[in-house]
């Protein structure tokens, strides 16, 4: 592949000079070749900046929304949010809308940050925090798809993002700890202060914040995400104690121990529905080039390890991670299956109802978010991919694009997925301020049969 010098930005921040990469190389690497079980894996790229390109957020204009294939229809369910994060349907159809900032507290500790926070404060969603770090609740009182209500459900959140219901026990699952709040079938509110069930690592810096969040079948468990505190420990080791993990949290006591670790940044934790085994999607390192590492969805098994930081798919040694751990290496797990690199998946759901056509079910889909250090641009959409017998089967397909124009230029940017009561898919846009929802189009369907 041949390559063209890149453009060099000088960026003047809090006195620094800082030269960034703002366009690189036309990048020519078919990212089909790194979705499924076998992905390509180059040689690692190291920089002292990566290139850093984040799509523009234009927001959505009235009339707008994003593309989904034949079949589907999607709608605006929720608009005018503030930066939605993921999504959760309670019992009697209510849905959850947890609206986060991050708390800030990734410091500028190398150019690569001051770099980064700069851009993303350009990139991010327009409009003030004010009504964030809570979660809005949505009721459809007719029972026709719309949400009529929606009222201000918990307030005063500390970035918040997973949420698990067990009986009467609402969990949130906030940066720095999980919270148990007591929940009555039918509230639209609730104002009682949550009870601390278990601290989660969250400062004094907190590089990854969002904390994902699922109950075990039994209700006896919950099962936390928490992400790395660096991109390969340069914060040091210590920094990353108990991180890069999916913690097991006993419902009872709080205790908690590490059901897997080596998982960089695990969200979208769910059951997949056939084996009951729980899944996840992963936000692999950075800065080892435009098509390393490839973000991935795996199961999980317990006592894991996955890599991080010292290894990725398995065997490959991350040379820049020392010293070197090769009784680590050796027993790395390898993902079942990419997603290519850096689309940043933050969400995952299995297909378990019936609101979607039959080709859906049992399957999963995935919100990803969209890379930020490639040239040519990566994710930014929800993609489907189809299982049998517990496990992937087949390529990944678009479901919900459009969230990109032909300027590459950003509408919004998925997060996390979930099921509503009926069946039909949600998707929280945390830069378009939108929850959309995608159903059967059945008025196509009803012409085809005409």
């Amino acid at each position: 592949m041949t390559t063209r010098p890149a453009k060099l930005t000088r960026l003047a921040l809090a006195g620094v000079a800082v030269a960034t990469l703002t366009a690189a190389a036309p990048d020519d690497f078919d990212v089909k070749t790194q979705i499924g079980p076998n992905p390509v894996l180059p040689e690692p790229q190291q920089y002292l900046l990566p290139p850093m390109h984040l799509a523009k957020v234009l927001g959505w204009k009235d009339g707008e929304a994003p593309t989904v294939p034949d079949g589907l229809k999607v709608t605006a369910m929720a608009t005018g949010l503030d930066h939605p994060r993921s999504v959760y349907t309670l019992p009697n159809g209510d849905v959850l809308v947890v609206e986060s900032r991050s708390p800030g507290l990734d410091p500028d500790s190398r150019p690569k940050n001051i770099v980064m926070n700069w851009v993303e404060s350009i990139v991010t969603s327009a409009g003030s925090s004010k009504g964030s770090n809570r979660i809005t609740l949505l009721r459809d009182t007719h029972g026709d798809g719309k949400y009529d209500l929606r009222t201000v459900f918990i307030d005063h959140l500390y970035s918040p993002f997973g949420v698990a219901l067990v009986g009467n026990d609402l969990y949130v699952a906030n940066t720095d700890a999980v919270l148990r709040f007591h929940y009555t079938e039918g509230a639209t509110s609730i104002t009682e202060p949550g009870a601390v069930l278990t601290p989660l690592p969250g400062g004094p810096i907190d590089h990854h914040w969002t904390k994902s969040l699922v109950a075990s079948e039994d209700g006896t468990k919950l099962y936390a995400g928490v992400g790395s505190n660096s991109n390969i420990t340069e914060n040091g080791i210590g920094a990353e104690l108990d991180r890069a993990s999916i913690w097991e949290i006993d419902r009872a006591t709080g205790a908690h121990r590490i059901f897997a670790d080596g998982l960089r940044n695990p969200n979208g934790l769910s059951w997949e529905p056939q084996s009951h085994v729980l899944w996840a999607v992963i936000n692999e390192r950075d800065e080892l080039g435009p098509n390393l590492v490839p973000d991935y969805m795996t199961s999980v098994k317990d006592g894991g390890f996955y890599g991080w930081p010292y290894s990725y798919y398995g065997q490959h040694v991350d040379p820049r991670v020392k010293p070197e751990r090769p009784d680590l290496v050796a027993k790395a797990i390898p993902p079942d299956y990419a997603l290519s690199s850096h689309v940043a998946p933050l969400g995952l759901v299995f297909d378990t109802g019936n609101g979607l056509p039959a080709k859906y079910s049992g399957g999963a889909f995935v919100g990803e978010h969209g890379s930020w250090n490639r040239q040519v641009l990566n994710g930014y959409k929800v993609v489907f991919v189809p299982f049998a017998n517990g496990k992937p089967n087949g390529m990944a397909e678009d479901v919900v694009t459009g969230f990109l124009d032909n300027d590459g230029h950003a509408h919004g940017r998925p997060v996390a997925v979930a099921l509503d009561k009926a069946g039909a898919l949600m998707v929280a846009d945390d830069v378009g301020n939108t929850v959309w929802r995608v159903t059967t189009d059945t008025q196509k369907q009803a012409a085809r049969t005409n």
